[in-house]
């Protein structure tokens, strides 16, 4: 059946299509209804069924007779090491820790916070929680603890499972003195903490309120998998509000579980066996999704990657891992081909290595420019699937679904709405646009299984910022088109569509423009403050190693293509080389702060920037251009 076909049966009988997607998970007690839209439009699915969502994704495996086969890889180039689990080793050490958090007090509907590494005992622990119907909240290990504390305050969990401390290429981050410090400026005081000791760098343990991961677990009978509704909470994750106060996103048990397994199979065509690697961080969406349930569910293998795309040890780390590995499926971010590209423009280090049983490379986490995906094409010799979708949304909302039909790609869009998502773009008055015009990227509720149902404690906050602008719709933040083909084209941020002169223009679209230049490795473009023009853009360019010539000479060039690609109207007449641009953890640019700092204006240090140091890099480079007048 093609993906046109799917596409419209899924919004024209949700409930049958997602019924019939349902009966590939194991249900302890079958749903009274699919969709629940009593209380519209905070939607439920599933309610009234029963399932485990840590039974489906480990224990059903091994009751299906495939225990033997490999659940979970963790590969560390880090400290040297390669650790294999199979389902059957993984459900007895899910079930032991499980088991230890029991003996601790903690019970069904308790938070537990997860404050750890990329290590396979940050898994085992949302597996354990999931076990016995706790609700975790893991915090990327990159945190600093006020942020720490502030996820803490809003979760107010009965216990912490951390570990002693992180590795980052030729250093080693102490985790447990900033748990201390989050403990210390918290309100709510977290009663107990469970500490995995790594031996790089063992931590001090507080008396009476701190336990060793395995002395936790001495004498303690495995826990068995409890009974959970489908509408019961399975994990909050916080993302970065708009306050500065962060956002719990809410996910479910059943509808999580449908979608996941659905997805593993449409989108990325994954089947149970199949080697499935997302390098990304436990911490982040992609992380929940795609390195624990997403492939466990479907009965994949799935890696949990602690090392870097470049520097551990060098930029053909992931082709190393994907050859040792078997990897068949691949999903990272842009940025980190960015930076292997900068630092392997010819993809030498490609060729050293067995890929042949690669298939499908997919990019999201930001928009991908089309350079990187053609380069990623002409280098691997695999399809490249650019896809979208949020940390809200939970799974993708647009993507070339090869596991359904494999599509035309169109590099620089996220191609077509997935199954389950009526996605439209309007503009600011919620009149539809015509095709090819850019405007807010909405999607028509009720949405999907998987979805965010709620934010925690925070329904008002949910309804405010998602609900409230367009009635009878979910506003993703993001701006872009959908071309006449269907296809839809993610340009940018909502807030960084720029006003110049009274036209409205995309950055991404600028972007597009100066990736394409040979010398170019990544690149941001920032809307700045201009008296006559309201605001005119700004271009920031990271060059590729090796490059030569002069940067007056390059950014002249630039100038000159923007004007020859997109037009005068973009008044596109500045940009500046910098050694690297601002990112979050996840490679996120911080195109924000850099139009704070740009326009003078005061702004919060991001809580998850990869290293502040680069903020004044960019800061000395804006200030000579005229811009960053006063210190921000």
């Amino acid at each position: 059946m093609r993906h046109i076909d799917i596409h419209q049966r899924s919004l024209k009988d949700p409930q049958a299509f997602w019924a019939e997607q349902a009966k590939g998970l194991y249900w302890d007690q079958p749903w009274e209804r699919v969709l629940d839209d009593s209380t519209a439009p905070m939607y439920r699915w599933f309610a009234g069924g029963h399932l485990n969502t840590c039974y489906n994704a480990v224990d059903r495996h091994v009751d299906e007779g495939r225990g033997e086969q490999l659940a979970l890889i963790h590969d560390s180039p880090v400290t040297g090491s390669i650790t294999r689990f199979t389902y059957r080793e993984l459900r007895d050490r899910v079930a032991l820790f499980a088991g230890a958090l029991l003996r601790q007090g903690v019970k069904q509907g308790d938070r537990v916070i997860i404050y750890m590494p990329m290590v396979a005992e940050a898994a085992i622990a949302m597996l354990a929680c999931a076990r016995i119907g706790a609700v975790h909240s893991v915090v990327f290990g990159g945190f600093a603890a006020p942020e720490l504390a502030k996820r803490i305050d809003a979760a107010h969990p009965v216990l912490v499972v951390s570990a002693s401390c992180g590795i980052e290429p030729g250093r080693v981050v102490e985790y447990k003195p900033l748990l201390d410090q989050a403990i210390h400026l918290a309100e709510h005081k977290v009663p107990r903490c469970i500490v995995l000791q790594r031996p790089q760098c063992p931590a001090s343990l507080i008396a009476g309120r701190d336990l060793d991961w395995n002395e936790a677990q001495t004498g303690v009978e495995p826990a068995a998998c409890a009974d959970v509704l489908a509408t019961d909470p399975l994990y909050v994750l916080y993302t970065s509000g708009t306050t500065g106060k962060p956002k719990g996103v809410v996910r479910d048990n059943g509808g999580h579980a449908v979608a996941l397994w659905y997805s593993m199979q449409a989108v990325f065509d994954a089947q149970p066996g199949d080697v499935f690697w997302a390098a990304s961080d436990v911490g982040w969406v992609v992380g929940h999704s795609y390195i624990v349930y997403g492939p466990l569910l479907r009965g994949c293998t799935t890696i949990l990657y602690e090392g870097k795309p470049v520097g551990t040890p060098d930029a053909g780390a992931f082709w190393r891992v994907i050859a040792e590995h078997g990897v068949k499926t691949f999903f990272t971010a842009p940025t980190a081909f960015r930076a292997i590209k900068k630092e392997d423009p010819r993809g030498e280090l490609i060729g050293k290595y067995d890929l042949s049983k690669f298939e499908a490379l997919y990019l999201a986490g930001e928009r991908c420019d089309p350079d990187t995906i053609l380069w990623a094409q002409e280098k691997l010799k695999v399809p490249v699937v650019d896809h979208w979708w949020q940390t809200e949304l939970g799974w993708p909302a647009a993507a070339n679904c090869r596991g359904i039909e494999e599509m035309e790609v169109k590099p620089g869009s996220a191609a077509v709405p997935v199954p389950g998502y009526d996605i439209r773009v309007l503009d600011p008055a919620g009149q539809q646009v015509a095709p090819g015009t850019i405007g807010n990227i909405v999607i028509k509720l009720p949405l999907p299984p998987g979805t965010l149902i709620t934010l925690w404690q925070n329904e008002q906050g949910y309804r405010d910022n998602y609900l409230a602008r367009y009635p009878g719709y979910y506003l993703s933040g993001d701006a872009g088109y959908i071309d006449a083909d269907g296809y839809l084209w993610v340009m940018s941020r909502i807030d960084d569509i720029i006003n110049v002169a009274g036209h409205r223009l995309s950055t991404g679209a600028m972007e597009e423009v100066l990736a394409g230049h040979p010398d170019v490795a990544e690149c941001a473009v920032i809307g700045v403050a201009d008296a006559l023009k309201g605001q005119v853009p700004l271009g920031l360019v990271v060059l590729k190693s090796g490059v030569k010539r002069a940067p007056e000479e390059i950014v002249r060039e630039l100038v000159a293509r923007v004007r020859e690609q997109i037009g005068a109207v973009a008044a596109f007449k500045q940009a500046v080389v910098v050694p690297r641009l601002p990112k979050t953890r996840s490679g996120k640019v911080l195109r924000a702060t850099m139009r704070s700092i740009a326009d003078s204006q005061s702004y919060n240090l991001p809580a998850t920037i990869d290293d502040p140091k680069i903020l004044e890099e960019v800061g000395a480079a804006l200030k000579g251009l005229g811009y960053a007048r006063d210190k921000a």
